[in-house]
């Protein structure tokens, strides 16, 4: 999947603050926040990365270095002249695929994002927003929704509560035939244009948003991602979401969904759970019959079938044997994760044990799985 930021802003509200970067450089939490959108975004499952750098490109290149890491393709798509959001856009059209997603660099929503993308595919709209109700409307303007489409753009509103667009879009390559000479906005120009053709929808999201555009949201975001940033997880064993094949968990074929299952991680998507698949006591690894690598090949083309239904499995964690401690004690160092919020699921006893060890939530997985997480966060 293909996500574009929008990139060459030059934070001119934020003064002293910016110095003269590019918006999404701006340090927050110790590393430039494009990271931090790029690091979600490769956490949904966004492989390629298109930055809109605007006059920018260099920058980019120099404090990104090492954004890309495996798996990842990162663009920087520079322009010889001021476009404006829309007008970048053209600037990339050779990279860009028939559907992509597109976000503001100076924004995080804390969203399922690939809810958004699953409703964006499944309908017939250029244009699918992210909409969230903000405080202060006269801000950002209003957008006024007739059932899922977006009727109207309100830039000029009285201040006070009401949905705003929240800058991440899941967008058809088609769009770009709205888009006439540079320089042209894609929130002022574009965008109203095709509500007018009923050609964009919107779905309102409730999740963290900031915005650091203005030095007040910079100064609240530096202090608030982290935290956000800390996530609660559900660690979920492999027997408790998949029926078990005979001793080879390496054949895809072979694999079946257990009732609530794919419901159960979306859901926890959507609550912004990290997941996190434990696949231990595997006989098939522990024999030599498979190795691991293929082991977590099997996990990826799972993955493949949750997208289909806006879901995904953050990590997958396999070995051979019990006890799951080191499994437990590797994905504590790898993500930031709050373990007074989390809780992990197992169907035998020893993967209990092994979370209360680490001062995680055990719950034997008992019924439905998806009845069950909708207790454990509190929707039943």
């Amino acid at each position: 999947m293909q996500a574009v930021i929008l990139g060459g802003g030059k934070g001119v509200r934020l003064g002293a603050l910016a110095s003269g970067s590019a918006k999404p450089l701006i340090d927050v939490g110790g590393k430039p926040f494009a990271q931090h959108l790029i690091d979600n975004l490769r956490r949904f499952g966004f492989t390629d990365i298109v930055i809109l750098a605007g006059p920018f490109a260099r920058d980019y290149a120099a404090r990104l270095a090492d954004a890309g890491g495996t798996r990842l393709q990162l663009h920087l798509v520079p322009e010889d002249e001021p476009a404006g959001t829309a007008g970048a856009l053209l600037y990339a059209q050779h990279l860009l695929q028939p559907e992509f997603l597109l976000l503001n660099g100076d924004s995080f929503f804390d969203i399922n994002l690939l809810d958004l993308a699953m409703r964006g595919h499944a309908n017939d709209k250029l244009a699918t927003l992210a909409l969230v109700e903000a405080d202060n409307t006269e801000r950002y303007g209003g957008v006024k929704l007739d059932g899922d489409s977006i009727a109207r753009f309100d830039e000029k509103i009285a201040a006070g509560r009401g949905v705003v667009n929240a800058g991440i879009y899941w967008l058809r390559r088609d769009i770009l035939s709205a888009i006439r000479t540079p320089p042209i906005s894609f929130e002022h120009s574009v965008l109203p244009l095709l509500a007018k053709q009923h050609q964009v929808a919107g779905v309102i999201y409730r999740a963290n948003f900031i915005d650091i555009g203005v030095p007040d949201d910079l100064m609240s975001a530096r202090e608030s991602m982290p935290k956000w940033l800390r996530r609660p997880t559900a660690f979920l064993t492999r027997g408790c979401i998949l029926s078990r094949a005979d001793n080879d968990v390496c054949r895809s074929a072979e694999f079946v969904w257990l009732p609530g299952a794919q419901c159960a991680i979306k859901r926890l998507n959507d609550h912004g759970y990290l997941v996190v698949g434990m696949a231990t006591n595997e006989t098939g690894i522990a024999s030599g019959f498979c190795d691991v690598d293929a082991v977590e090949q099997f996990h990826r083309r799972i993955n493949v079938e949750l997208v289909n239904g806006g879901a995904h499995i953050d990590a997958v964690y396999c070995d051979g044997r019990k006890p799951a401690s080191g499994l437990l004690l590797r994905a504590l160092h790898d993500w930031s994760i709050d373990c007074t919020a989390s809780f992990m699921i197992g169907d035998q006893d020893v993967d209990l044990q092994t979370a209360w060890a680490a001062h995680i939530k055990g719950v034997p997985a008992t019924g439905n799985i998806d009845e069950l997480i909708r207790s454990l966060i509190g929707e039943a």
